[in-house]
């Protein structure tokens, strides 16, 4: 990753996470970047701002008025910043602070800055599970993401709460190689505010070439799948959705038809893909088996292998002995799909391993009759679940090894298609 020459805004808002802005400073500098940090009074709480001035080699702003003695221009600095930067990253941005850019407010240093900023801008929330699940919140990202601005969806793990979900702010390396991806793609790739909008309110789809996959049904699982214990309680994974999401809007660009069945995530629908919203992994069996027939099947949900035997319909109540549980086999999608495979078409799975990953793979590979498998290794750091980039090895049913190197998923997915390539006339 490189980002020589590239001028940064990178905002700080107040989230416990803000302390990663630090180390996210560091690896932006490393990477040739000049940043001028501005952070809100909230951040301030969290981490000194001389801490972040240090790194970035720059004063931190926050004002939006000028203090005493100042010069008296000194509150258009946010005009000249929006006119001077490549790039604008809010990391961390709170709940509070997509509200104010999707509503336009306009009340501090960074507020301004974004509205002044004739450059790309991107987000990347870190908040509680919950305040991010909020339909609120999702009503605010969906709006920004219409205005053209770049989300990063957040990190699954534990959280400061204590509770474990998605809302973390992802590693200050891996969002650093998000920066690098993203201001180093094509122009309108990046995003405008003045993008396109349909009736929805949604960004239309662009019109794209024919590409290597017009004309080709593409059908992409993501995300979890959860299995209910009671009202409130389910068995799922850490799946954040995003492999997946990335292979879809990957397949979209190509040209492809794309339908995307998506197990619980916090993410947005990518241009130009048909999304089917599902739960357990007998509504993916449902959803997979109604379009059976794609030319390339991209599996890369993470099924949950059991569901409790008995779901109650009431929350079960703490007792004083262990609980035991009797769970049962959840359908086998990936298998169900190999088993009504037709002539001609491309059959890809995934495989994430802790151990003896290659053998589990090419296993897998052979049982399910797949063209390909995808191995990662959830036991490597920056892989897998919960992070923005991944590291994958392509097996095929014909010996064919390929490695795709650590990326940004959106590289990755991109890595991935141009292996599998089109079915073959």
């Amino acid at each position: 990753m490189s980002l020589e020459g590239k001028k940064l805004v990178l905002g700080v808002t107040g989230s416990i996470a803000a302390y990663k802005a630090a180390e996210l400073v560091r690896q932006l500098v490393k990477a040739g970047a000049e940043v001028q940090p501005v952070m809100t009074a909230a951040a301030a709480r969290f981490i000194p701002p001389l801490t972040i001035a240090t790194l970035a080699k720059r004063e931190v702003l926050g004002e939006l008025f000028p203090r005493a003695g100042d010069a008296q221009t000194a509150w258009t600095k946010h005009v000249e910043l929006g006119l001077w930067a490549d790039g604008v990253v809010i990391a961390p941005a709170t709940a509070q602070t997509l509200a104010k850019l999707a509503g336009g407010f306009c009340d501090s240093m960074l507020t301004a800055v974004v509205l002044s900023a004739r450059c790309p801008v991107m987000v990347a929330p870190a908040m509680d599970h919950d305040m991010w699940g909020h339909p609120a919140t999702q009503r605010n990202v969906r709006q920004l993401q219409a205005d053209g601005v770049e989300v990063v969806a957040p990190a699954h793990g534990e959280l400061a709460s204590g509770l474990v979900g998605d809302g973390r702010l992802p590693e200050p390396a891996a969002l650093a190689a998000r920066v690098g991806e993203w201001l180093g793609r094509p122009g309108p790739d990046q995003g405008s505010a003045s993008e396109a909008l349909g009736p929805d309110g949604a960004p239309e789809a662009r019109a794209e070439s024919p590409g290597p996959l017009g004309g080709l049904h593409v059908l992409v699982t993501a995300g979890p799948t959860r299995e209910a214990l009671d009202p409130v309680r389910f068995l799922s994974n850490g799946s954040t959705g995003t492999m997946g999401f990335e292979i879809a809007a990957a397949a979209a660009r190509r040209g492809a038809r794309v339908t995307l069945l998506a197990g619980p995530v916090a993410l947005a629908t990518p241009p130009g893909v048909d999304r089917v919203d599902v739960v357990t992994a007998d509504d993916l069996l449902g959803a997979a088996l109604a379009h059976a027939d794609a030319d390339v099947v991209i599996a890369a949900a993470a099924v949950s292998d059991y569901a409790p035997a008995h779901a109650t319909d009431r929350k079960l109540k703490k007792g004083d002995d262990d609980l035991v549980l009797r769970l049962r086999r959840t359908p086998d999608v990936l298998a169900a799909l190999g088993e009504r495979r037709r002539d001609g078409q491309t059959l890809v799975g995934f495989a994430l391993e802790t151990h003896d990953g290659e053998d589990h793979a090419r296993g897998k590979l052979a049982r399910k009759r797949l063209d390909w498998i995808a191995l990662n290794s959830a036991a490597e750091p920056d892989a897998g679940f919960g992070t923005g980039t991944n590291r994958l090895t392509m097996l095929s049913a014909e010996g064919a090894r390929v490695e795709i190197p650590l990326g940004p998923k959106r590289d990755v997915a991109e890595a991935l298609l141009d292996v599998v390539g089109p079915p073959a006339a």
